[in-house]
């Protein structure tokens, strides 16, 4: 497990109990301020930020005079769509104090299950990433209905660190970390340091799905760490309420850290290459020796294009001869790569109608 100063790309999740006032209903803008101000610093030494941050219901409820008690899904997508406006302008304002720049995403469970939708998703995220701009996710509550909610934002996190490559997650909670029982409870519980393995035991320790002050308590926190470390990332549970919570973590505040099964990058290649693929690219020597060097694979060296998948299905990759090189998760359909191949980048778009979308896989989307 790396220390979070040598993390590349970390995401950090924010519960609503930390941004807003629960007596109030306010912003906590002392608390987003001290928060922000780890953000840059850590931006300014080469590391990328996601934060995924509740608060938007929270903040409508207030704006709206919605009562305190349990709301209907139709009153929580209305606060959703009031309190959203309020908490990207709050980031923004306080990013922009540094020359940061604020950029809202809204997923849905939706968004990781469908595979098109996913490649939309960690590419609009890396495009943020690549100019500049802080990400701000949130679960898309003005229009998610049950079956199409994550539910929890632990969960979120962990999808959202998979998605984006992160070789961290930092989970700012209401307590320090996992224990061996409810603190509150039971005096004897002891806090793990470190968890290298979400044992049955570890499961058992967890309660109930609604202890804690947060929407699913332990048991989500759990589910989180599994998502995260099985794709090579580790997960951090921590005490998020002080000020300038990450630096606090840096310096050794108590946590709980769920070390990780490898590398994110080599899971995400161990995902791709277990894929059954839909289709098969063939590619000319030039392509295939570009492909081997790490290059991504462009129309132009595409010289066969046979079955039938959709953008975001999985393909193998062969050469002249026909041996497969790999495979690959596509950015065009069938037909339209059928189009295109051999075409140079400044061809495509009179061909399809519409701006090339890059690559036709993405290296990072390649396992070989």
């Amino acid at each position: 497990m790396a220390a979070l100063s040598d993390a590349k790309r970390i995401v950090v999740k924010i519960g609503s109990a930390l941004l807003v006032d629960r007596g109030t209903g306010q912003l906590r803008s002392d608390w987003l301020k001290a928060l922000v101000d780890d953000v840059a610093r850590i931006r300014a030494r080469g590391t990328d930020v996601i934060l995924v941050s509740s608060g938007s219901i929270a903040l409508g409820r207030g704006a709206l005079g919605l009562p305190m008690t349990e709301l209907t899904l139709e009153q929580s997508q209305a606060a959703a769509a009031v309190g959203q406006i309020q908490l990207a302008h709050a980031y923004d304002r306080a990013l922009s104090e540094h020359g940061l720049r604020a950029a809202q995403v809204l997923v849905t469970l939706e968004d990781s299950a469908d595979r098109r939708r996913y490649l939309n998703s960690r590419a609009t995220l890396e495009q943020l990433l690549k100019l500049g701009a802080v990400p701000i996710v949130n679960e898309n509550d003005t229009v998610a209905t049950d079956e199409i909610r994550y539910g929890d934002n632990d969960r979120m996190a962990a999808q959202v660190a998979v998605t984006a490559g992160a070789d961290q997650l930092i989970l700012l909670s209401d307590v320090d970390g996992f224990y061996s029982g409810n603190p509150s409870d039971d005096p004897a519980a002891t806090r793990f340091d470190v968890i290298s393995e979400i044992t049955p035991e570890i499961e058992a320790m967890a309660g109930d799905a609604g202890s804690g002050l947060s929407k699913g308590g332990m048991k989500t926190k759990l589910m989180a760490a599994r998502t995260a470390t099985a794709a090579g990332c580790d997960m951090a549970i921590t005490e998020g309420s002080v000020l300038n919570p990450l630096s606090a973590l840096e310096k050794g505040a108590p946590a709980t850290w769920f070390t990780a099964q490898g590398d994110p990058h080599q899971k995400r290649k161990a995902w791709i290459a277990a894929m059954k693929p839909k289709g098969r690219i063939t590619v000319d020597d030039g392509a295939a020796r570009a492909l081997q060097g790490g290059s991504s694979l462009l129309p132009a060296g595409v010289t066969g294009v046979t079955g039938r998948f959709g953008r975001g299905d999985p393909v193998e990759v062969a050469d002249s001869t026909g041996r497969k090189l790999g495979q690959g998760l596509t950015r065009y359909d069938a037909r339209d790569a059928a189009l295109i191949k051999g075409l140079k980048t400044q061809d495509i778009e009179p061909r399809l109608g519409y701006p090339a979308r890059g690559p036709l896989i993405h290296r990072d989307d390649m396992a070989f």
